[in-house]
């Protein structure tokens, strides 16, 4: 089911028919290439999809960086895509060319293992990840499964919902390890956490938005998307929470979120890289608080937040940059200059 990097056409000149613009990685810890290759073929069960908009993860940014370990090479990132259908391949028939379709992070999983019978598919030792073992959204046409790909919720422009397709699925499946937390604390106020701040706030939850201490623009952004409370997380909210969702990827935050917990509170960890976690008393853990982790996603967390989202609704805050502009877009998230979630939008 891969789909991979296809043969590239010489540089120069007039684009040539049957050729697809990407951005693509060589070798993790340097810059992208920009570079145009042979018109990838969906191959059964696939579609090929004309991208109208790919979100910029941060998750992008630790396979860039070579924070995940093995990923196909060379490589095109991006798996945040948002566009239509252009082109069935055999046996495709979910969709129908000109069909407006989602194309996230799980791009395959083997249908067999113990995790895929047991409705935990986002566990599959043999699942392939787009834009990190299969070809990704960093282009202008991408070929995915079918079966992976989800339809999109009428409502939204292409860019609006492109950051739905990870920042939200994966948010929102941290909300639902919460369980029923009424004080929801969110460490990291990113792309995730302001879609997630939303959903929770539909819910009817109070939440307690932490940053880096002293940005006060992210804290009153926070309380924009209705947060009750925004402050520095060194510092830690004014009250105890019923749970946590550590969003930023650093490991000093666990610790300080435990210590936040009310007993019987839970810390989720809803990245896919986090440095390393310091060493902490049990006190803090005691009492039944609980530490656990998200990975990856199902097709069931895509359809429901798909049904979820517009009912809210969820809004999302972005900044569009040129396919070509992608390692401008990384930087920006690289250095916390973004406010909400980076878009890249290639041109015709």
């Amino acid at each position: 089911m891969q789909a991979g990097v296809r043969a590239e056409r010489p540089q120069g000149g007039a684009r040539q028919w049957g050729s697809v613009r990407a951005m693509v990685l060589d070798t993790p810890g340097r810059r992208l290439r920009e570079a145009e290759l042979e018109q990838p073929r969906p191959g059964p069960r696939q579609v090929l999809v004309r991208v109208h908009a790919c979100g910029v993860c941060r998750t992008d940014l630790h396979v860039v960086d070579g924070e995940l370990p093995d990923p196909k090479l060379p490589l095109v990132p991006g798996h945040q895509v948002a566009g239509e259908v252009a082109t069935l391949g055999n046996g495709a028939e979910r969709f129908e060319p000109g069909d407006r379709v989602g194309v996230p992070w799980l791009g395959w999983t083997c249908g067999e293992c113990r995790y895929c019978r047991t409705g935990r598919e986002n566990l599959c030792d043999r699942a392939r990840f787009t834009g990190y073992l299969l070809d990704g959204g960093y282009a202008d046409l991408v070929v995915a499964d079918e079966r992976f790909c989800l339809p999109l919720p009428a409502g939204y422009a292409d860019g609006e919902v492109a950051p739905l397709l990870c920042a939200g699925l994966i948010g929102y499946r941290a909300l639902r390890m919460t369980g029923e937390a009424e004080r929801l604390g969110l460490y990291g106020f990113g792309t995730s956490a302001h879609i997630v701040c939303q959903v929770a706030h539909h819910e009817g939850r109070r939440v307690f938005a932490l940053t880096r201490e002293g940005d006060a623009d992210t804290q009153a952004f926070a309380r924009g998307l209705g947060a009750e409370w925004a402050g520095d997380a060194p510092a830690g909210p004014p009250e105890e929470l019923d749970a946590a969702i550590i969003f930023a990827p650093a490991g000093e935050l666990v610790p300080l979120a435990l210590r936040a917990l009310a007993k019987g509170g839970s810390a989720v960890c809803a990245g896919i890289h986090m440095s390393d976690i310091p060493a902490f008393p049990y006190e803090i853990l005691w009492g039944e608080r609980s530490l656990r982790s998200v990975a990856n996603l199902t097709r069931h967390d895509g359809e429901e937040f798909m049904s979820v989202a517009p009912r809210v609704p969820v809004r999302t805050e972005t900044t569009d940059y040129p396919l070509a502009k992608a390692n401008e877009a990384l930087d920006a998230l690289r250095n916390g200059r973004l406010r909400g979630a980076a878009v890249l939008v290639p041109e015709r």
